[in-house]
């Protein structure tokens, strides 16, 4: 007998009974601590079930509290009944209730008995490692914790802040190096001893009582005053994720568990059958002889933090949804807007769609519905051109889009005439591509037959809001790829800039543009812009145009002569 087990069990009493009978079934007397939470009549029950086990103890129950002294003193009461009752024991092992033996039992005996003197505990100074999740590194042990930090959170930030404040700290016994590690070890019977008899014992369980998560640290840092050859590293396969919550292995997790090569794994569902027939049957594993090593693992389980945490992009989950900004790219891939373009051009969008493949949707985001492509009532995803429904999340109804649209490419139309809640979400967004004639709007009021009251009314409003948005598109927080012409700019080389649109959006060269469309006859537009500022209106986001737009024909004015020295 070389091996004992402590068992630290409050929850799942079945399974607790049915893990401590594989142990004790492997040759390892088992002393069990049951938490004082737990009520007489059930405790009665569970220590009934196994009253026909000899090898099997219960100690003295302590009141447990995640991150308070109760799991020590339950620990050290267990140790204490582990030594003095079985005297052949030479390492003890702690585990939980919800701990699970991946090998058989009796390689780890062998495992443990090649190494006779060799404690098995994580031991780190908190300024080796980056584990700590919470804020609470070295102030854990310089500062008092007496309220719990999970039933009386309030009290215990209170708390700490006033200790901050007043500039409080508490003296470490003489002698120590704190030290932190996993609450899962398995140590010599020499080191243990010493531990629970040391003569300054009341001094260190004084002073750890008020440690923040002592069961993390007390044996971590004491150990090593004691121990002969301590290995930094716990035997038993514990995984947290990135808030530091452990995780939970399942019945799909079986696999998994096997490549481990580890001895023990915590946390196991207690519903998880099929992991408790695999690995608790007498006929569960083979022999390996490999050494634990959980970083084969370690690759998965940092996948697994990354999709949790980050996600695909473009892809809202549950667990990313209420945090702003946790998207892992706000949407699945590039995209074009056009601002100004269809107002300027005549049948700009199947043009569009010809020249450059992609598919292009009117304007999506106009007041009365949503112009899906071909207008239709219905796109990808069940989209629907509901503008109210649109409306309700404009930000998600784009996201879908492109994501139910991946692998082509989506263009669409926009204008200060439509819902403008998307503005930062397109600047932000560096899958957008941003094309903007500022001042096009005014092509259509130029053609309306309104009174001229309601078109410089109309054509003040339409210009505030391409202004703010403009403003937007040129912060220093845009990731968009972001053009603006005005319109005077756009029409001199019309061309060239449309010819920089489409390879941008199909990723090469292409062959040069032979063809664009057709213009909308802008004769008078000069006339219309100054009839404007003649009535108090200010028209300056269209660039400059003349009044009287020169004859085609004219011939340009002769240069005078110069000399050249």
């Amino acid at each position: 007998m070389t091996l004992g087990v402590i068992m630290l069990v409050h929850t799942a009493f079945d399974r607790a009974e049915q893990v401590a009978r594989h142990w004790v079934s492997g040759g390892c007397p088992v002393v069990i601590h049951v938490d004082k939470n737990v009520s007489d009549a059930r405790f009665k029950i569970f220590r009934a079930a196994l009253a026909d086990v000899d090898m099997i103890k219960f100690c003295k129950r302590h009141r447990c509290e995640w991150g308070t002294w109760g799991i020590v003193a339950g620990t050290q009461s267990a140790a204490e009944v582990m030594l003095s009752s079985f005297a052949d024991v030479r390492h003890v092992y702690l585990a939980s209730g919800s701990c699970m033996p991946l090998r058989p039992v009796r390689e780890l005996r062998r495992y443990l008995d090649s190494r006779p003197r060799t404690d098995f505990i994580e031991s780190a100074t908190t300024a080796d490692v980056p584990w700590t999740v919470g804020g609470l590194d070295q102030e854990r042990f310089t500062l008092r914790f007496p309220f719990s930090w999970r039933t009386n959170r309030y009290m215990f930030d209170k708390y700490v802040a006033f200790q901050r404040a007043i500039g409080f700290r508490r003296k470490i016994p003489d002698g120590l190096v704190p030290h932190m590690g996993s609450q899962w070890w398995c140590l010599t019977r020499q080191t243990l001893s010493a531990i629970l008899q040391d003569p300054d014992r009341p001094l260190y369980d004084k002073y750890f009582s008020r440690v923040w998560i002592p069961d993390e640290s007390y044996f971590q840092t004491l150990a090593r005053s004691y121990s002969f050859n301590i290995e930094s590293r716990s035997l038993t396969l514990s995984k947290f994720d990135f808030q530091g919550k452990p995780h939970i292995f399942y019945d799909d997790h079986l696999q998994l568990l096997r490549r481990s090569d580890c001895f023990v794994a915590r946390k196991i569902w207690p519903h998880a059958d099929r992991l408790y027939q695999a690995f608790l049957s007498d006929d569960a594993a083979t022999m390996k002889g490999a050494e634990p090593n959980p970083g084969k693992i370690d690759r998965i389980f940092a996948k697994a933090v990354e999709r949790r945490t980050q996600g695909r992009r473009g892809l809202y989950m549950q667990s990313r949804w209420p945090n702003q900004d946790w998207e892992n790219g706000i949407t699945a891939a590039s995209y074009s807007v056009f601002q100004g373009f269809t107002e300027l051009f005549e049948n700009f969008e199947p043009w569009l769609a010809k020249i450059s493949g992609a598919r292009v949707h009117g304007h999506l985001y106009a007041p009365d519905r949503v112009q899906f492509d071909g207008r239709q009532t219905c796109f990808n995803g069940a989209l629907s051109d509901s503008a109210p429904m649109r409306d309700h999340s404009p930000q998600m109804f784009l996201t879908n889009l492109i994501w139910n649209t991946r692998g082509e490419r989506q263009a669409f139309q926009y204008g200060p005439g439509d819902s403008q809640n998307i503005n930062w979400m397109l600047a932000k967004d560096g899958n957008a591509q941003v094309s903007v004639i500022s001042g096009a709007w005014a092509v259509p009021l130029f053609q309306s037959n309104r009174n001229f009251a309601e078109l410089r009314h109309e054509a003040a409003r339409l210009q505030k809001i391409e202004n703010d948005h403009l403003t937007v598109l040129r912060s220093p927080w845009t990731k968009a790829r972001v053009r603006i012409w005005t319109m005077a700019e756009f029409i001199e080389t019309p061309m060239e800039s449309l010819q920089t649109i489409v390879d941008e959006m199909t990723g090469k060269t292409t062959r040069r543009l032979t063809e664009a469309p057709r213009m909308h006859d802008l004769t008078g537009f000069g006339q219309f812009l100054q009839n404007l500022k003649n009535q108090g209106m200010h028209p300056y986001l269209m660039g400059d145009f003349p009044v009287e737009a020169a004859p085609l024909n004219q011939s340009p004015k002769p240069r005078k002569p110069y000399l050249v020295k």
